[in-house]
């Protein structure tokens, strides 16, 4: 016991680390502030094998598809399916005050995958995860755009906001990416 824990010393000594997060691409390596809280949280996990990323409003046309996004995620989680909502107020559809924002997403949604605080998802105000999206395949033109990301970062496709979540080609997709 006493030489793992000298091993597991000396490695982070060194710098080293035997976290997979560390093989994280920058533009997933960013920490954003939760959604109705003041908890920041990285977007990069060890476990994932696959990333959906989501922007979303609270009174958006499309706000139902949480009830989709929460079963693709429950579906495939276990499987490395890593779900992160990104509400943005970038369509002026986004509720002004985060805690009735969260109660649309948790209580009215049941969601238990990451909602992050509103932020900008498109233009020069982007953030680093959506420019980088954005710049690989195309911007959100609504809420509800669907980026299914490899875990290395190197495979990026795009879901416009009229591909449900329960949509053939989505769910083949995530499967296919998880598979990999």
């Amino acid at each position: 016991m006493n030489k793992i824990l000298c091993s597991l010393v000396a490695l982070a000594l060194a710098g080293l680390s035997v976290s997979a997060s560390a093989a994280c691409p920058d533009f997933l390596n960013q920490e954003y502030r939760k959604l109705h809280s003041t908890a920041v949280e990285s977007v990069c996990r060890d476990e994932a094998k696959a990333y959906l990323l989501v922007n979303t409003a609270s009174h958006c046309g499309f706000t139902p598809q949480f009830k989709g996004l929460e079963q693709l995620y429950q579906r495939f989680k276990d499987q490395g399916l890593v779900v992160v909502g990104f509400a943005s107020d970038d369509f002026k559809q986004e509720n002004k005050d985060e805690a009735k924002a969260a109660d649309i997403c948790y209580i009215n949604y049941g969601v238990t995958f990451t909602m992050l605080a509103p932020t900008h998802v498109r233009g020069d105000q982007a953030n680093p995860t959506f420019k980088v999206l954005g710049a690989a395949s195309s911007e959100p033109a609504w809420n509800f755009n669907k980026y299914l990301v490899s875990a290395d970062g190197t495979r990026i496709q795009h879901f416009g906001s009229f591909v449900e979540p329960a949509d053939k080609k989505l769910v083949a997709a995530i499967s296919d990416e998880l598979s990999q």
